[in-house]
């Protein structure tokens, strides 16, 4: 693999072959799917030899299908709908393709195996396929069973078969592990991607390069010079509308086991011996081990659960959690957590990591934020060393991208007046980017074949059992006062709590 971000690694088009699609008229294929599809056309990396397969209930032909994903595609791809190239869209669109039947029906997959077939020899995709997981995860077996019985996930005379799994990757630690040998049984863990849109996102990406190719930050980036790092997940956003996904899942199942752990593993991995993907997903997957497993004492005091009552956002009176529709009136899903985790290793002992995550709270954002040690300030005693900030440096992943370093610099004067100074970074100094969704470098890589940015399965077994140690705690004993945090605030008192006990507060930019 050529390294992240690098020319080498988009200079080709993708592999030809079908990509077919569980779940064509589900919201992730309308919104995310379908756009980063365009997208990789506009900038040439989807191979001519390429068609597309949606599989629904709904009883459609393609032409119909078509139409439906154009007008998708005008209104959620990123940016202006009228940036749409048409002629870019026709080109793509010819190749797109539809199924209708239910997936437990197994003449459904007889089908598909004739449909893969039909492309290769209409489009000249070649019999290659990558079948992406679309769908609820309660039908993932059935779609993993159906395509093993009929043999669809075999390779054979040079064809590659890939299978793309969005998460949740289970429920727990034992889920996890029933759905691994589940789809295990039919697809060898190479064929195997599960994807986390998180990895998509350039600034993401640019962790590792941001670490590894420039000698300045390596030498400081452990226990000896870093105090502490923060994590932060920020939605304005309540349920919208999934309230009966979230009451299954809450926010430390839907964010914090798989993309923040993720987060944190780039942050604190050793450097790997190649950038190819199972030396990356070595080093990451070492990280995962290391975090402290947590005690039920320790869950109790180390990590602070909350959920959203009704509020204020940007002026814009907001319903409590308990009101959204699909929600239990007495529900006890938790719409905020925040953890403190340790790693047990050399680089990072006694370093503690602080991730948060929440809804309907009083920013959206993305960073991650590593707080350096302070300076010995014997030098500043005239000047008011208590209020000297310490250095940070600060990686913003959304909205707006980019890495800030913040240090200390003298005002201009005669008085020793010390003042912060950022030097910033932002994406928009590349100039103008192309829209994205954050799934396109993904789709490629999964293409291509490189499965650098998608989790292995010992990687979400042992994130799951860092996390579910906590929802084991969790789901015991009830938390008595929710809702505990007005919407618009960022968490509750509690949150602050953990941090000013250890003489910290959280980086709210």
């Amino acid at each position: 693999m050529s390294a992240p971000g690098s020319p080498a690694a988009k200079q080709r088009p993708a592999d030809p072959c079908v990509f077919v699609i569980f779940g064509g008229f589900g919201d992730l294929t309308r919104r995310k799917l379908i756009p980063a599809l365009y997208n990789l056309q506009v900038v040439g990396l989807l191979p001519e030899n390429f068609s597309i397969v949606g599989i629904a209930r709904r009883d459609l032909d393609d032409a119909s299908y078509r139409k439906q994903l154009g007008a998708d595609l005008r209104e959620f791809t990123p940016g202006a709908a009228d940036k749409i190239d048409q002629r870019v869209w026709e080109s793509l669109s010819e190749r797109i393709h539809y199924l209708h039947g239910d997936f437990s029906d197994h003449e459904l997959y007889h089908r598909l195996g004739e449909t893969i077939g039909q492309c290769a020899d209409q489009h000249g995709s070649t019999r290659n396929a990558l079948f992406y997981l679309a769908t609820p995860p309660s039908q993932f077996s059935e779609v993993v069973a159906g395509l093993g019985s009929t043999d669809l996930a075999r390779e054979d005379a040079g064809q590659w078969r890939r299978l793309v799994v969005e998460k949740p990757f289970g429920r727990d630690l034992d889920s996890a592990r029933a759905l691994n040998h589940e789809i295990g049984s039919v697809f060898d863990e190479r064929q195997i991607f599960r994807i986390d849109h998180y990895l998509g996102k350039e600034t993401v990406q640019n962790i590792m390069v941001f670490r590894f190719a420039n000698g300045i930050f390596e030498p400081i980036w452990n226990r000896r010079y870093v105090d502490h790092v923060q994590i932060t997940v920020a939605e304005e956003l309540g349920v919208e509308g999934r309230g009966k996904y979230y009451e299954e899942a809450g926010v430390l199942r839907d964010m914090i086991q798989n993309h923040m752990f993720q987060l944190m593993a780039l942050v604190a991995m050793e450097p790997p011996i190649s950038f190819e993907a199972e030396a990356v997903r070595d080093e990451k997957v070492k990280v995962l081990h290391a975090i402290q497993k947590l005690e039920p004492e320790e869950v109790l005091r180390d990590t602070v659960r909350g959920q959203y009552g009704d509020g204020f956002v940007h002026g814009n009176k907001v319903a409590a959690y308990r009101t959204e529709p699909d929600v239990s009136r007495t529900s006890q899903t938790e719409t905020f957590a925040a953890v403190k985790l340790y790693l047990e290793n050399w680089r990072w002992a006694d370093v503690p990591f602080y991730l948060r995550s929440g809804k309907r709270l009083g920013r959206r954002g993305t960073e991650i934020m590593i707080q350096f040690r302070r300076p010995p300030l014997l030098l500043f005693k005239d000047a008011d060393a208590a209020a000297i900030e310490p250095n940070r440096l600060v990686m913003n992943i959304q909205p707006a991208e980019g890495i800030a370093i913040h240090i200390k610099a003298k005002r201009p004067g005669s008085a020793l007046d010390l003042n912060t100074v950022k030097l910033d970074f932002a994406y928009t100094d590349f100039g103008e980017q192309s829209p994205a969704t954050g799934y396109e470098r993904l789709l490629y890589d999964a293409m291509v074949g490189d499965s650098t940015l998608f989790h292995r399965s010992d990687m979400v077994e042992a994130a799951w059992k860092v996390a579910t140690p906590i929802l084991d705690v969790w789901g015991t004993l009830k938390a008595r006062d929710f809702p505990n945090y007005a919407s618009g605030r960022m968490g509750p008192d509690a949150a602050d709590a953990l941090l000013a006990r250890d003489g910290r507060k959280w980086w709210d930019g």
